[in-house]
């Protein structure tokens, strides 16, 4: 199982002989143009890798047709968003889908919390399948932390700005990003008054089985739609389906979640 990270420091390895070749060229022209090409692939590798590996690997994977095996038995399809088992002759098929949550129960009314959980019973009793929802909780060290949320809140509030701006802005996205927003600026004010913050990490998974790894995918994926459509209605919430990386960590904490929190912070980076 191949971790996004590699892919940067793989290509930052190549930069770093790049640069190395520049410097034993000794004036060839040949040399030189490869090394600084190297040296120019490298750098910008390294920097798409780590900031849209997530985005770079299922594709390069696909286009590839590259499948990765998992000890286990397990194995992703070059599709990277899906983890594939056969046993006895039965494809199983698991999804992950990704859940942020804007809002604290904590800052509802009661009468807010019933009605909340009610929707959740209702959304899940329209599912026809074994769903499992996943929460990882944790205290955050507030150092560095009201710095690093004054930086989500102003990315928030430029999105939304940018959004407003738009002749036909998105209502969906106009929604989302308020409650991003709000959700921010509700964490400063907790710090401002000596409350201690909480992270959540919180995801969903799915599987579905098949008489082929075709039809096994192919029915985690419809699975996987319905409980996007389902969740983030009901619940108001943003959910995606989880692809690269972010899917192998899902797969990983179903063993064994990062013992600190510092180790789950720095997985989430």
């Amino acid at each position: 199982m191949v971790n996004i990270k590699y892919y940067s420091y793989g290509c930052a390895g190549l930069g770093i002989l790049g640069v190395m070749g520049t410097y034993i060229s000794a004036g060839n022209p040949i040399l030189l143009f490869v090394s600084s090409f190297m040296c120019l692939v490298g750098a910008a590798g390294a920097v798409a890798f780590y900031k849209y590996g997530y985005l770079l690997v299922p594709l390069l994977t696909h286009r590839a047709n590259i499948v990765q095996i998992i000890e286990g038995g397990w194995e992703i399809p070059p599709s990277n968003d899906v983890v594939v088992k056969n046993v006895g002759g039965v494809y199983y098929a698991s999804k992950y889908l990704g859940v942020r949550i804007f809002e604290s129960a904590s800052e509802k009314s009661a009468e807010e919390n019933m009605v909340y959980s009610e929707y959740f019973e209702r959304a899940i009793s329209s599912v026809k399948y074994v769903t499992k929802f996943a929460i990882m909780v944790y205290m955050k060290d507030i150092t560095e932390y009201r710095n690093r949320i004054e930086t989500k809140h102003a990315e928030a509030q430029l999105r939304l700005a940018r959004e407003r701006d738009k002749p036909e802005p998105d209502v969906l996205k106009l929604d989302r990003y308020e409650k991003e927003v709000a959700s921010w600026e509700n964490q400063i004010n907790k710090l401002t008054r000596g409350i201690k913050p909480m992270g959540l990490v919180s995801y969903v998974m799915t599987t579905a089985v098949g008489v082929s790894k075709e039809a096994a995918i192919a029915a985690a994926t419809a699975q996987a739609n319905e409980l996007k459509a389902t969740i983030s209605n009901a619940l108001n919430v943003q959910v995606e389906i989880l692809a690269g990386d972010e899917m192998l960590r899902c797969f990983q904490w179903e063993v064994m979640i990062p013992p600190t929190p510092a180790e789950l912070e720095q997985e989430l980076l």
